[in-house]
């Protein structure tokens, strides 16, 4: 589930934190990295577990319809299909799943007069009304069920109930959206496991990520050492504390990781800077970058593997 982009902005915060703080060890990043991936797979079981908690309100919604004095055809019309659909009940009658949401407390997270808030907006929309008066196949359930997940995206208590569960929710949202949208459109499915295919790649992970945060530090003083250099009239130690994290990880992988392409190493993190730094660190880390990319092969220390990999 985790990108390549996500680890190294997770990396990129756990370097940031210990310039901050210069008693943690190296230790405790990594275990603060490991805690950051599971927190992320987390995430994306808590947002099935929050939509599931949404639809739930259908079933009172369909009842205090039923109860009315003098119901509406719509009243009359109403069924609780958001929630009884087999998508969702697939999701509900998965055990291997609710013992996990067990497992991690997700009950105790859970707002029940937010997401009420959350279904009752919902409920008034014209896609909702649409789909309760229309039959529905297990695509159209789909749909609907993917409709709300993009109504609640923008809707402010929706992101309070997951910023206030996983500080991680602004940074890895992107990614979640999409492992969730996966994962309603591949229900129901058989397999009581399959949630699990979302687990990340130990690839990324391990062999990438561990290895970024591992190198970055255990290198600092050679890395800089190649990076002042190439600062011209910048003085290091008043550059932005996160572009000069920004320039040492891409130092590292351009040196660290030869199946990696220099262009994808250097795009990433300028755009990395674009969203995390000052409003000039794009241009700037652009620039040395390229610097550091045509001193670093002029010295043979940027080795890549296969054709196409250094930028020419």
């Amino acid at each position: 589930m985790l990108s390549r982009r996500s680890v190294r902005i997770k990396v990129m915060q756990l370097l940031y934190s210990l310039d901050r703080d210069s008693t943690l060890a190296a230790k405790d990043l990594i275990k603060s990295y490991e805690n950051g991936v599971t927190q992320s797979y987390d995430l994306f079981l808590f947002s099935i577990y929050v939509l599931m908690k949404i639809t739930e309100n259908a079933v009172a919604d369909r009842d205090n319809r039923i109860s009315k004095h003098l119901p509406s055809d719509y009243d009359k019309s109403f069924t609780d299909k958001i929630y009884s659909n087999v998508i969702i009940q697939d999701i509900i009658k998965n055990d291997t799943l609710q013992k996990k949401f067990e497992k991690l407390d997700f009950k105790s997270f859970i707002n029940q007069d937010y997401t009420k808030k959350i279904y009752d907006e919902f409920s008034k929309s014209d896609f909702y009304k649409t789909y309760i008066n229309s039959s529905s196949s297990n695509e159209d359930h789909t749909e609907l069920l993917l409709e709300l997940y993009r109504f609640c995206r923008q809707n402010e208590l929706f992101n309070e109930i997951l910023e206030d569960s996983y500080f991680n929710w602004l940074d890895d949202k992107s990614l979640v959206v999409g492992a969730v949208k996966k994962y309603l459109k591949a229900l129901p499915n058989t397999n009581k496991n399959f949630f699990r295919d979302f687990l990340p790649e130990d690839e990324t992970v391990e062999e990438f990520g561990l290895s970024l945060l591992k190198n970055t530090i255990k290198n600092k003083d050679e890395i800089m050492e190649l990076i002042i250099p190439v600062l011209d009239n910048w003085d290091h130690e008043r550059l932005a504390i996160i572009d000069t994290i920004l320039l040492r990880l891409a130092l590292c992988e351009f040196m660290d990781f030869p199946t990696i392409p220099t262009k994808v190493t250097l795009n990433e993190y300028v755009e990395m800077a674009k969203n995390y730094s000052t409003e000039k660190s794009k241009e700037f880390i652009n620039g040395i970058l390229d610097k550091l990319m045509k001193d670093l092969d002029a010295k043979g220390l940027l080795k890549k593997q296969g054709r196409g990999l250094v930028e020419e």
